[in-house]
């Protein structure tokens, strides 16, 4: 007796050691690669979670592209039932046509087509259901008028297994309706107006399988109204009006259900007790619903699931230990959900996870062990690097190379231009510091994304979150907000000169210091302001990689969404309606003007120079403010707007402005263009006396004199007819002083 209870309990210890010495070496592919990498097929190399699945050859097998399709849950058995279905279908069709092709249906409405056994009256106009033959197997009543469905009106087709009633104007459902139809497999109700389901309404369908009721009004459902459905595989109630499940087990009369889809409905809560029957389920979709909530066991008992998509619900919080039960789980979507308490050991136990699907990149870090994590980038960053793509971490470089350069040049070559008005050059200035701060700004971003290269996914959220990042964002709103209000300044002043040019209407040197001063303090306010109360306004800066708040997502705080929304649609747009306004009303005026003085006249002309030179570079502003205004306004219309969109707006469209402002001020200037073309004829000159004692060649002085050649100041302008003032050494015309804003 002894010996036999040794020789079982050494069977069964051998037995584990066997079965445990197996599981380690079917999982030993897996294991022998470090926590956030994955092999390469069957070579040894391995590569680590972001390079799988990135649509490229990365391991130099393919093996990292390989099996990136997300297969399990509903596709896995949408494939197996279609395709089964599918079958029989083409073995009856087969049958049909090689027995009796012909109608076997008897007499059918006009409209309506037959083969064999299969009737199909699809979009004929039909308000009631056709009497046909008794033994048909297929009846299509699509886009019809149908509008009730009385007791009994299928009772003699108990031949019947797929029955379709999608687009009709179905609103009531006997609940004796679908009486006698013990074989029917298939029942569509699609896009209907069916509100409710009466309790027993399916009891007879004994066989059906798949029940489709998407896109209809219904707003409540109990067990018992799927009670006699013990051969129900996929119940499909897609786009209803369901604002709560019930309080009881829901799959309690569906023993074999597998498949539950309830996107785009409207509930609000999932109870624990909702799921309790369901032991079958392998396919779980309550996407866009709006669900704020999540009990510790609302999923605890569906330990079959394959899949479960929660994407784009209002969930403020994921307990820790949320899905623990879901140990068998392949395919987990939390898309569009900020998980603000977002952990490793929420998925951890989630050992079969393959595929998982996240709001942001950044949350890839918490799965490592999962293989496939998306969103692999937000179009601005990815796993790897804080600017995704190679053309935007050279272009962020070379863009900010051209704007700091330019603006620098400028800001050291001005105070060498000998210029009548002064104030007009400090505003310049003024602004050429504003587009230098965006270069400066684009240059920081290019630093990190050099800091992070390649591993930027492990610093991802410490950086968004970071004072650095919050004082870069404040940098480029400062220097945008800076650029428009100057622009919108010098415009006004424009507008002054051309339009009222008679009246004394020059700014003096202390209200146009004032002016900048006031400019500059707003845009620091604008810039700041955000950084002043964290609770009110989040994360401001740091919701992407670059720090640029468009703030093109409804699910950042209202404070955040408001305050942006005011500052680019309000304050930017009504700078740009301002500027076009001017300008509209320069050249009408220009144009409406009749004046026969030549002084006059060219005072106009030199005017309209000027206006059209600073029309091009509003121009170029407002290339740069339109994308903007378009996304803010599509935002507000709940537009999804790709970060890619984003990441174009910030590096490629909104400094462009900054780097082309000096091409436009100063380099194609004519004070500029003869000088160089002095220092060309002075070089040649020297060049072509040296070595023959000629007389000494003079070059230009670097002192610069911005004002127009003297053979275009005639005598006639000479005269003082416009303005005076009393701290020029001499009187001038209007028209000469302005000649100094080129």
């Amino acid at each position: 007796m002894t010996s036999d209870c040794c020789f079982y309990m050494f069977l069964l210890i051998g037995t584990k050691v066997i079965r445990d010495s197996l599981e380690d070496h079917v999982s030993g592919v897996g294991d022998r690669c470090p926590l956030g990498y994955f092999p390469c097929g069957n070579i040894t190399k391995c590569l680590p979670q972001q390079l799988h699945c990135n649509g490229e050859d990365d391991c130099g097998n393919r093996a990292d592209e390989d099996n990136c399709e997300d297969n399990n849950g509903w596709s896995l058995q949408f494939d197996k039932h279609y395709t089964k279905d599918k079958y029989n279908k083409m073995k009856s069709l087969y049958a049909f046509q090689t027995k009796t092709p012909e109608c076997l249906a008897g007499a059918v409405p006009a409209g309506c087509t037959c083969q064999g056994l299969e009737i199909f009256c699809d979009a004929v106009k039909l308000r009631a259901v056709p009497s046909v033959s008794s033994n048909i197997t297929i009846m299509s009543l699509q886009r019809n008028l149908l509008r009730k469905l009385s007791a009994d009106i299928f009772k003699k087709y108990q031949d019947l297994k797929n029955l379709y009633l999608q687009n009709n104007k179905i609103r009531a459902v006997s609940e004796r309706a679908f009486k006698g139809l013990y074989n029917l497999t298939k029942l569509y109700l699609s896009n209907n107006k069916l509100t409710s389901l009466k309790p027993g309404v399916f009891e007879d369908l004994h066989k059906l399988e798949w029940l489709i009721i998407e896109n209809n009004r219904i707003n409540r459902i109990s067990p018992l109204t799927f009670y006699g459905l013990k051969s129900l595989i996929l119940l499909e109630m897609m786009n209803n009006s369901l604002a709560r499940l019930p309080d009881k087990p829901l799959c309690q009369y569906m023993p074999r259900l597998n498949w539950l889809d309830l996107e785009g409905n409207h509930i609000h809560h999932v109870r624990n007790v909702t799921f309790m029957s369901c032991n079958t389920l392998t396919v779980l979709v309550m996407r866009r619903n709006k669900i704020s909530s999540l009990n510790e066991n609302s999923f605890s008992s569906l330990q079959m699931l394959d899949e479960l998509n929660l994407s784009y619900n209002p969930i403020k919080k994921i307990q820790i230990d949320q899905f623990d039960f879901l140990t068998k789980l392949k395919s987990l979507s939390l898309e569009g959900i900020e998980i603000a308490n977002i952990q490793r050991r929420m998925f951890r136990p989630l050992r079969n996870l393959s595929h998982i699907y996240f709001k942001k990149f950044q949350y890839c870090g918490h799965a490592p062990h999962v293989r496939s994590c998306k969103p692999n980038t937000d179009g601005i960053s990815s796993l790897e690097n804080l600017l995704a793509s190679i053309i935007q971490r050279v272009f962020v470089w070379v863009v900010s190379a051209i704007t700091c350069f330019g603006n620098i040049f400028v800001i050291c070559m001005r105070p060498y231009i000998r210029s009548e008005n002064k104030l007009h050059a400090i505003s310049i200035m003024s602004l050429c510091c504003a587009d230098c701060l965006m270069g400066i700004y684009l240059f920081v971003i290019g630093a990190f994304d050099l800091k992070y290269r390649g591993e930027y996914n492990k610093h991802a959220q410490l950086w968004m979150d970071s004072i650095h990042c919050q004082l870069v964002g404040s940098l480029a709103i400062l220097s945008t907000e800076v650029s428009v209000l100057l622009l919108t300044y010098l415009t006004l002043e424009k507008y002054i000169c051309i339009v009222y040019p008679f009246r004394c209407l020059k700014p003096r040197k202390c209200r146009t210091i004032s002016i900048l001063v006031l400019i500059w303090i707003i845009g620091f306010a604008v810039a700041f302001i955000p950084l002043s109360n964290k609770e009110f306004f989040r994360n401001y800066y740091g919701t992407n990689g670059v720090c640029f708040p468009l703030h093109s997502e409804q699910s950042e705080s209202s404070a955040s969404q408001i305050y942006s929304v005011v500052i680019f649609l309000g304050v930017n747009l009504a700078a740009f309606i301002i500027i076009v306004f001017s300008y509209g009303s320069m050249f009408y005026s220009v144009h409406q003007t009749a004046i026969t003085a030549t002084e006059i006249r060219n005072h106009i002309k030199k005017e309209m120079i000027l206006a059209k030179r600073f029309f091009f570079i509003v121009f170029t502003d407002a290339l740069c403010w339109i994308p903007i205004f378009i996304l803010k306004l599509l935002s507000l219309l709940q537009v999804e707007i790709p970060g890619t969109i984003t990441s174009w707006v910030v590096i490629f469209i909104l400094p462009i402005n900054s780097a082309l402002n000096p091409l436009l001020y100063t380099l194609t200037t004519r004070p500029f263009k003869e000088m160089i073309h002095q220092v060309w004829y002075n070089y040649r000159q020297r060049r072509s006396k040296r070595g023959k004692g000629s007389q000494k060649t003079y070059g230009p002085s670097f002192i610069w004199v911005e004002m127009w050649p003297m053979r275009e100041i005639t005598p006639k302008l000479t005269k003082p007819v416009l303005c005076t003032d009393s701290s020029d050494a001499s009187v001038t015309t209007q028209s000469t002083r302005l000649t100094s804003y080129t």
